[in-house]
């Protein structure tokens, strides 16, 4: 029986990530994918997705120039197929070359992996063929799919998911979106920009991005609305199903109403499912959570020697927070003592219209957990770059304690080159430092990131547009026991 230091369960980001990091201890690893190197990272999931989101932003932008243009639907789909083929060449062609060196580390094998027990590996082949191979350690990284309700049938050619989204052949002409979260609202941000589909999108809440702000949810709300997008508000689904080759769905309004429409296709977007079926989680005797999830303590399993990483604990279903993981997990198995991961400091993009990044608490969080707070708001309108862009909707938020010291609590940025405004802040989140220095420093010019510093110059009351001059595009606020009030200066 062949025996490894390391066992990666999985080739998605995570598993992949975490195999390389195993190489860097000088660790022996085996690394097994049932399907495809890079899994939804690279597959139906964030690249092919994104690589939509930038191509209706770039129709957008030529409707803006040309009003009757129409893309191609054809050209769209070799960019995305040219962009996977590019990513996933990069990986396969890494994990070749890696096998072929002098002092070989990494080892490979296609084929569904399962448990024995907890140091050992079943793997069955395509071809029926089936090996045993142990390890010191395991990594599980077996990711996620998209959950489906249990009373809609889904096809993947009219009723999809983001899985079936490749097998579309042409722009559909109308659509409905089930889910108005963020990837529910990316999926209809990025078929509505490419001014070809009528976009529906079914919120059972009051408003899209419950779990945000509800001034990043207005602008969203706005833009769809723009591009011929309807938002159901308040709308429970009653059903859907296929007939004569079309979507029909039902929806119940709060207000006791009923309403039958029709569509071409409809796109299921209400978040994913762990794979934890059929690897032998119980043969190890792993356990789940309450959640259905691999139950986990930074990253490690009730069984000691197995870790795990990615969707498949949905602590966070994101790829750079998958790829951490991976990365602390084996860092815990072969390195030093590291302090535990944290999740508070997690930077991150909505690909809407206008972009969002976030980082750290929102304001209704802070509302929620009854810490006082202030904000301060600086809008696109008053940043030269964004001026010199035509790209002036949006806004800069900043949130700090309500104190002397206003350490950084949160941030918000809506619009144009938003994810590039975050670092800086979330590195001071990070290490729990103050605004001053960051204040203080000579920010390029023309950027956006220029907003982030007028910002936190309005904290410490040297602005140089001054807050009781510009009330409609720079707001400071103090929010304690659930009252906000408007003030001029924070100082």
């Amino acid at each position: 029986m062949e025996h490894y230091d390391l066992i990666v369960i999985g080739g998605g980001p995570s598993g992949y990530a975490g195999a390389m990091r195993a190489i860097d201890f000088g660790k022996k690893v085996l690394l097994i994918e049932k399907n495809k190197i890079g899994g939804a990272g690279i597959y139906n999931g964030v690249l092919t997705s994104k690589t939509l989101w930038e191509q209706a932003l770039k129709a957008q932008s030529i409707r803006d120039l040309i009003p009757n243009y129409t893309p191609s639907f054809d050209s769209i789909s070799k960019i995305v197929n040219e962009a996977v083929f590019e990513r996933k060449t990069q990986a396969t062609v890494h994990l070749q070359l890696l096998q072929k060196q002098n002092n070989r580390l990494l080892f490979y094998e296609k084929g569904t992996a399962t448990l024995k027990d907890k140091h050992t590996v079943d793997i069955k082949k395509d071809d029926g063929t089936q090996k045993t191979v142990s390890a010191k350690f395991i990594l599980i990284a077996t990711g996620s799919r998209p959950r489906i309700p249990a009373n809609i049938t889904v096809d993947e050619k009219i009723i999809v998911t983001s899985d079936g989204i490749k097998n579309f052949t042409q722009f559909p002409k109308s659509m409905v979106v089930l889910g108005a979260g963020v990837i529910g609202c990316e999926f209809a941000t990025i078929f509505s920009g490419f001014g070809t589909t009528k976009v529906s999108l079914i919120d059972k809440a009051d408003r899209i991005l419950p779990f945000e702000d509800e001034d990043v949810a207005n602008v969203i709300k706005h833009n769809l609305e723009t591009n011929n997008a309807h938002v159901h508000s308040g709308a429970s689904l009653k059903r859907m199903e296929i007939i004569n080759n079309k979507v029909e769905y039902e929806l119940d309004y709060k207000n006791g109403t009923s309403q039958t429409f029709t569509v071409d296709k409809a796109l299921i977007s209400i978040g994913r499912v762990a794979n934890v079926e059929n690897i032998g989680l119980q043969n190890a005797d792993v356990k789940l959570n309450e959640r259905g999830c691999i139950w986990d303590d930074d990253t490690q399993t009730n069984i000691s020697n197995i870790y795990v990483a990615g969707d498949v604990t949905t602590e966070v279903a994101l790829v750079n927070v998958g790829e951490r993981e991976a990365r602390h997990a084996v860092v815990r198995m072969f390195g030093p003592t590291i302090k535990p991961l944290s999740y508070k400091n997690i930077s991150t993009i909505m690909f809407l219209n206008p972009e969002v990044a976030a980082v750290g608490m929102s304001e209704q969080e802070c509302v929620a957990k009854g810490i006082a707070h202030k904000v301060v708001k600086l809008d696109f309108t008053t940043n030269a770059r964004a001026i010199a862009m035509r790209k002036t909707q949006g806004f800069f938020k900043i949130i700090v304690t309500n104190d002397n010291g206003m350490r950084i609590l949160g941030m918000r940025v809506v619009g144009e080159h938003a994810s590039s405004a975050i670092q800086a802040v979330a590195y001071l989140i990070y290490t729990n430092q103050g605004i001053k220095e960051l204040a203080d420093m000579m920010h390029p010019h023309p950027s956006i990131i220029e907003g982030v510093q007028e910002c936190l110059r309005m904290l410490l009351g040297k602005s140089i547009y001054k807050p009781y001059i510009f009330k409609d595009r720079l707001k400071c606020y103090v929010c304690e026991n659930g009252v906000c009030t408007a003030i001029e200066s924070l100082v």
